[in-house]
């Protein structure tokens, strides 16, 4: 962690996969906006077998946020039956820029 910053603040990038009535409900949208609400950035695409998958960076208190979030909630007509979130790391800087969605 960077002298300096309090503890819980070092930015972090994960990796997840959402399954369940998750395609076709408007998730990419409603994980963008809560992404760009909670000041991450990240990308989030529809897979071909039925899931969502994508990446968040920052901070890591709100990156927990968002895992919580992608876990029990999404977009009001999804319904999440798993949630698999991988290659958690610290980073120095973010990768990425903005919050997007990919096709």
């Amino acid at each position: 962690m960077s002298e300096g910053r309090p503890a819980g603040t070092g930015l972090v990038s994960v990796d997840f996969e959402i399954s369940g009535h998750v395609q076709g409900v408007c998730f990419r949208m409603y994980t963008e906006k809560k992404g760009l609400q909670l000041g991450l950035v990240g990308w989030v695409r529809n897979t071909y077998h039925g899931t969502v998958e994508g990446q968040v960076q920052g901070p890591a208190t709100m990156v927990e946020d968002m895992k919580v979030w992608l876990s029990k909630e999404g977009s009001p007509t999804s319904r999440i039956t798993k949630a698999s979130f991988a290659n958690q790391r610290t980073v120095d800087t973010m990768e990425l820029s903005g919050f997007k969605t990919r096709f």
